[in-house]
């Protein structure tokens, strides 16, 4: 696990207190019982209060969202596959939106990667008949108590139903209900552990955390990921999509090439900014004053988007902090 030790207490510290940084800080019902108050409770209570949808996407795939990440569904003869598992405290809608969209029994999950809004419903799914694949350090941060300084929070290692038990660390292939399936790892990026999931004869790709669309991105540092590998993740993506593929980003609406770009040039555009700040000698705090992130606000700072408001507290304020940390 990288420890981020160039990271000082007091950017660690102000992380941590600017909202847990993101969406992601919603934790599980083991830390519900913790003694934590705030944050924890309060996302709890959204993901089990949250109105659960399916929307069909191209041939025999779906999107359901409205519990933590989004989850793709891929349906078929061979048993449902599902694509990140959202919250177990919305076991019971997930359940009725699997039921709606088909009677195909849950033999497959797939996390993009280990945060808790991917994979918290990971061992209700196992439980129900699905066989949980992952990049190697998915599972390795799983397995082990696993702290997340930018939420200020140390995560219990999971129960063993929870654990993935088919991992990878190259490319892997999979053929299912006559689709062919590319999960295929990142450099750290988000984290490090981040993969894409490509369904290539439907030509839709859901690219987990390494894209939120409309809404400014957490970046998780203490488990590998970075600003400049989120870029780099930005560009890949960009790279491996047509003007046709859909595309399914970890938080947000469903987009496409050109909502993929956008993403990237603001990625780009407010680590710039920042790191010209940081190098003129600015603190954080004089450089949060700077609003380098001004002309993005509007859009990636959830303003145009209060459907996914509650989803993700993540600020400009909290996203330009993430930014100089790492720059």
């Amino acid at each position: 696990m990288n420890s981020n030790k160039s990271f000082t207490t007091s950017r660690r510290q102000w992380i941590a207190m600017a909202g847990y940084s993101s969406g992601l800080a919603l934790l599980t019902a083991r830390e519900l019982h913790a003694g934590d108050a705030g944050i924890v409770p309060t996302m709890l209570k959204q993901a089990a209060t949250a109105r659960i949808t399916v929307q069909p996407l191209r041939r025999n795939i779906s999107l359901i969202e409205g519990s933590g990440g989004n989850i793709a569904v891929l349906t078929g003869r061979d048993g449902k596959l599902l694509v990140d598992a959202g919250f177990a405290v919305s076991q019971v809608g997930i359940s009725q939106a699997l039921m709606s969209i088909s009677g195909d029994p849950i033999k497959h999950l797939i996390n993009t990667h280990w945060h808790t809004d991917h994979t918290d419903g990971n061992e209700w799914l196992h439980a129900a008949g699905a066989a949980i694949i992952a990049q190697e350090n998915t599972r390795n941060h799983l397995s082990v108590e696993t702290r997340v300084d930018g939420w200020g929070y140390t995560f219990p290692a999971a129960p063993a139903g929870a654990l993935p038990t088919e991992v990878f660390v190259t490319e892997h292939k999979l053929h299912l209900n006559n689709t062919s399936i590319k999960l295929k790892p990142y450099p750290p990026a988000h984290t490090d552990g981040d993969i894409s999931i490509d369904f290539v004869d439907a030509d839709v790709v859901h690219l987990g955390d390494t894209w939120w669309n409309g809404l400014y991105p957490f970046i998780d540092y203490s488990t590998g990921g970075s600003i400049d590998g989120s870029i780099r993740a930005a560009e890949m993506n960009l790279a491996a999509v047509t003007e046709k593929t859909i595309v399914i980003p970890g938080h947000g609406p469903v987009g496409g090439k050109s909502d993929l770009a956008e993403f990237r040039d603001m990625l780009v555009a407010v680590r710039e900014k920042v790191a010209i700040l940081k190098k003129q000698g600015r603190s954080l705090e004089e450089t949060i004053a700077a609003r380098p992130t001004s002309a993005y606000d509007f859009k990636w700072g959830q303003f145009a988007r209060p459907r996914w408001r509650r989803s993700s507290p993540m600020t400009p304020t909290a996203f330009t902090g993430l930014v100089y940390a790492g720059v």
